[in-house]
């Protein structure tokens, strides 16, 4: 079943063809492999559809920031979990994960391939691999921390969680304040440290037959040639105003998980006069580094990832030929 010489696909509706996941750093190219293994599946008879697993493209009227696939693009390949929410809503993962299970059954009842594609790890953890009960949140314990916080600073606070979860504190940046007050929050509540309590995470839905691959990224500096290419174009297409409008609504504030996003909180405090444009777009590009370490840290960590090569044939290759294996198996 190689690229450019499809194969014809029967898939019976008692056995649902596998489906694939696709997750990476931001910039790495995730998008575009996931568009050329539907357009494959489409030339060879079943036909795929695309389903998001990003915290940030789930918010209408937040398309450019968030390299949301443009209309082009999903009139050829439908796509899922797409402008789900209002900015000023808020999600989980464990909603995450009823939603994106709920897409890949209704995908796979149309006898298509599902294709989950994104960088949003907790996510993708989620939805794979379930996540452990955890509490509540407490807003008398929260509202406590952000006075912490606002007398100590964030990286204190995180310092704290260190002491207490190194294994957590190590995947989290000393200003990530939504995380670290989340980790604490769970800390105190629990009484075990939430490394300890996700580690007994139970099983997750059925999902069926799956098969997860992992864009790597070996080239850092390439990756972070992309990242700088791939913000000016969103600049020159118009980021900037689409911050503009979110601000203009009044409604919404920086402390909103959607408004946390990389590149619109940047602009937003220039649009606020905290900076100059060219400073706002220097720490927006030095936060979109700092997120794609923190991706690729958790990837390297999380189980059942299979690395693809860095160029895109050969890794639309790879996951195609996986892919024939696993569904040849099913129906054997």
């Amino acid at each position: 079943m190689e690229p450019g010489h499809p194969q014809s696909i029967s898939i019976p509706d008692d056995r649902p063809s596998p489906l694939i996941a696709l997750a990476g750093p931001t910039a790495v190219g995730k998008s575009a492999l996931a568009f050329r293994l539907a357009e494959h599946f489409d030339r060879a008879g079943a036909g795929a559809e695309i389903v998001s697993v990003d915290s940030a493209q789930l918010y209408r009227g937040m398309d450019i920031g968030t390299a949301k696939p443009d209309a082009a693009t999903r009139a050829r390949v439908p796509h899922h979990l797409l402008d789900l929410l209002d900015p000023a809503e808020s999600y989980s993962a464990a909603r995450f994960a009823e939603d994106a299970a709920a897409a890949v059954a209704a995908i796979r009842s149309r006898g298509r391939v599902p294709i989950l594609v994104g960088g949003t790890m907790l996510y993708f953890r989620a939805l794979l691999h379930g996540l452990s009960p955890l509490p509540c949140a407490d807003p008398v314990l929260r509202a406590r921390l952000d006075t912490e916080a606002a007398a100590r600073g964030w990286p204190a606070l995180h310092a704290r969680l260190a002491a207490a979860d190194p294994v957590t504190a190590a995947r989290l940046h000393p200003h990530d304040a939504q995380r670290i007050q989340r980790a604490l929050e769970i800390l105190e509540l629990a009484g075990r440290p939430p490394s300890v309590l996700r580690t007994a995470a139970p099983p997750a839905a059925r999902l069926g037959a799956r098969l997860a691959f992992a864009l790597p990224a070996n080239d850092r500096a390439a990756l972070h040639r992309r990242i700088a290419e791939r913000f000016q174009r969103m600049l020159v297409a118009g980021l900037l105003d689409e911050v503009k409008r979110l601000r203009a609504r009044g409604d919404l504030h920086l402390g909103l998980p959607a408004l946390r996003a990389v590149g619109y909180r940047q602009l937003w405090l220039h649009l606020d006069g905290a900076c100059d444009l060219d400073t706002a777009v220097a720490r927006a590009l030095a936060a979109t580094r700092q997120y794609a370490k923190r991706q690729l840290t958790w990837l390297r960590a999380e189980p059942g990832f299979v690395a693809l090569p860095d160029a895109e044939p050969e890794a639309l290759r790879v996951v195609l030929r996986a892919w024939s294996a696993a569904d040849s198996q099913l129906r054997a």
